[in-house]
């Protein structure tokens, strides 16, 4: 049954990746994947009460997730319906795509470690759609927002789901953490960055022209103060999600859906006086038909295929393997970071914190905050090996192998200067 298992999951893996020459979206290889995973696995245990309370645990993780990026996704568009991006965009004036592509990184970097490596990616995409008219560049751009937003996540306890795991088990602790991985994380989304700049050198920015936008057109236009609003409501929600959460200690889901209540009833006040015809595209409404439900559903199917692993023990399995075949402590976490540029992250860290105990490897150890660095910048190296990479695949139609040539060598050669440098410089403080 397990070989059978690994050999679904690679199939549906090569499915989503060879989407465009298969002619296949990769949302439906990624459902009939998790179909046949949890179907074989159901026939061959014949233990139907346990597998259906598995799959209700895996279904609640990834109802958590999916509803906070419906969360995320759908305010986003509300700030976009009010043209509430022009709050930033009208104050970026460099014409240089090199100096753009350097603000870009920094402030995506910082933005990820106070949201969340997902929410800022989907933010700060949807923000280069304002800035950026040529497709090439916005890929370009998207591929560096991945690299940073998911190298922003990793030196904080709520900027990635791996660190907020690490932190609420007790691995790490708040200060240690974003001391000792801080500059391992700069150096992560400094390295492709100063490439990428380099290689984008002398080139303008073409932003795009509003008059030509279709839906422009038929825009009611929104006032200053209305922009202005709705950008502030917008992102302080946003921002206040991971409070929500430290306050409450509730997922974070709950803190997204309790402030798009808050912002829709916000907006219902705003446009009262307003026609129905003249406010229908600012409504929640609107923007909840906006929102690519395509990416939320593969979303979905990848996470639920991923679940079959975990409860199957495979990973588990793997990690065993990984400790009596190589040993030594910074190359088998290593090799964890590059197996979740394919691997979802979260179950792999999941299984290697149940098979390191706080006994043997105490709080903030080497261990620890190296695999919080490594699986939460390791998911950048492929296009799905993290959250943030699978919302910029949807929202800006990156191709898989597009990825894979242009942005995995860069992030590869990211990954592995920060671990060059945080293994210097725990040697040297510890």
């Amino acid at each position: 049954m397990l070989t059978m298992l690994v050999v679904i999951f690679v199939i549906a893996y090569a499915a989503i990746a060879l989407e465009h020459p298969l002619k296949v979206n990769k949302s439906a290889s990624a459902l009939i994947g998790a179909g046949l995973l949890w179907t074989i696995y159901a026939l061959s245990t014949g233990d139907h009460t346990l597998v259906g309370h598995q799959l209700n645990e895996s279904l609640m993780g990834t109802a958590q997730i999916v509803f906070f990026l419906m969360g995320a996704m759908t305010i986003v568009e509300v700030v976009d319906a009010h043209n509430g991006f022009e709050v930033v965009t009208s104050r970026i004036k460099t014409t240089k795509l090199s100096t753009l592509m350097w603000m870009v990184g920094f402030v995506t970097f910082f933005l990820s470690s106070i949201l969340d490596n997902l929410t800022t990616t989907i933010v700060m995409i949807s923000l280069m759609k304002k800035l950026l008219d040529k497709h090439d560049d916005r890929l370009f751009f998207a591929g560096i927002i991945v690299i940073s937003a998911n190298a922003g996540g990793a030196w904080t306890p709520i900027g990635d789901v791996t660190t907020t795991m690490l932190w609420i088990g007790g691995q790490i602790t708040t200060l240690a953490i974003m001391k000792g991985v801080f500059i391992a994380s700069m150096v992560n989304m400094i390295v492709p960055l100063a490439i990428t700049s380099y290689i984008l050198r002398g080139q303008e920015v073409v932003s795009p022209v509003k008059i030509e936008d279709e839906n422009y057109s038929h825009r009611a236009k929104t006032t200053p103060f209305e922009q202005n609003f709705m950008f502030t409501m917008g992102i302080g929600i946003l921002v206040s999600v991971p409070v929500f959460k430290t306050v409450t200690h509730l997922p974070p889901f709950m803190g997204i859906l309790f402030g798009l209540g808050i912002l829709w009833m916000a907006g219902e006040l705003l446009h009262s006086k307003k026609e129905d015809e003249a406010k229908e595209h600012l409504t929640l409404v609107s923007a909840l038909k906006q929102i690519d439900m395509s990416s939320i559903v593969f979303f979905i199917g990848i996470l639920l295929a991923v679940a079959t692993l975990e409860h199957t023990h495979i990973l588990t399995n793997l990690a065993k393997w990984l400790t009596a075949t190589v040993g030594r402590e910074d190359v088998i976490v290593t090799i964890i970071g590059l197996v979740s540029a394919i691997v979802d992250n979260v179950p792999l860290v999941a299984a290697s914190m149940g098979m390191y105990s706080l006994a043997q490897y105490p709080p903030d150890s080497f261990l620890w905050e190296f695999m919080a660095y490594c699986a939460g910048t390791g998911g950048s190296i492929l296009i799905i090996g993290s959250a943030a990479g699978v919302a910029a695949m949807g929202l800006e139609k990156i191709h898989f192998f597009w990825y894979v040539k242009r942005i995995s060598g860069l992030a590869l050669i990211g990954y592995f200067a920060g671990i060059t440098v945080y293994i210097v410089q725990y040697r040297m403080f510890h």
